[in-house]
C-alpha cells in the first residue's frame, strides 16, 4: 500500500450552513462524495500515494502563502471552521491545482518550481523575475507561481483601527 493510487481532489463542501473548499486525499473514488460535509467534487487525479502527498504539501504551501499575504494586505478572508474560505474563487484553486499536478510530471521542473514557491514564502518573485537571476525555464516558471499568487479579491480591505493602549 506504501505507493498504492490515491485520488487528489478538490471539492466544494458545507459545515454547519459555512462554505469551504477542501483539497484532499482518499483512497477511493465513491469515498470522496462520502463525506456529508462535501458537495462537489471539481478536480480528480488518480496518482500514486507519495506522488498525491508531494503535490497536496505544494498545493497547500501556495495558498497557505496567497491567503497569508491577502491578510497582511487587510484583505477580509473567512478563516472557515474547516478547509479553505470561500472568499477564494473556484477558478483560483483549479489554477493552483492544475499547475502542481501538471508540473509534478517533470522532476527537474518540479523541484525547480517547489524551491521558487518556498522562496515565495517569504518575498514576492518579482524582484527576481526583473533582476534577470533567474535563468531559463527557472524566469518562466517564477512568473507562473508568481501569477498563482496574484488573486486580489473585489471585497473592500479592513482598515484596521489601533486600539487605544489603555484598553
Amino acid at each position: 500500500m506504501a505507493n498504492s493510487p490515491q485520488y487528489l481532489f478538490l471539492a466544494s463542501g458545507v459545515n454547519n450552513g459555512e462554505g469551504f473548499w477542501i483539497v484532499g486525499i482518499k483512497n477511493c473514488d465513491e469515498k470522496i462524495l462520502e463525506d456529508e460535509n462535501l458537495l462537489d467534487c471539481h478536480r480528480k487525479e488518480l496518482i500514486g500515494n507519495q506522488s498525491a502527498k508531494d503535490i497536496l504539501l505544494a498545493i497547500n504551501l501556495n495558498l497557505n502563502n496567497l491567503l497569508n499575504e491577502l491578510r497582511k494586505k487587510n484583505y477580509l478572508i473567512e478563516i472557515p471552521s474547516m478547509g479553505i474560505s470561500f472568499d477564494l474563487p473556484l477558478e483560483i484553486l483549479e489554477n493552483i491545482f492544475d499547475f502542481w499536478l501538471d508540473i509534478y510530471k517533470n522532476q527537474e521542473a518540479w523541484e525547480a518550481c517547489i524551491g521558487l514557491l518556498k522562496v515565495r514564502k517569504r518575498i514576492p518573485l518579482t524582484n527576481l523575475i526583473e533582476s534577470d537571476s533567474l535563468k531559463g525555464n527557472s524566469k518562466k516558471w517564477a512568473i507562473k507561481i508568481e501569477n498563482l499568487h496574484s488573486y486580489v479579491p473585489s471585497s473592500l480591505r479592513v482598515d484596521k483601527l489601533n486600539d487605544p493602549m489603555w484598553e
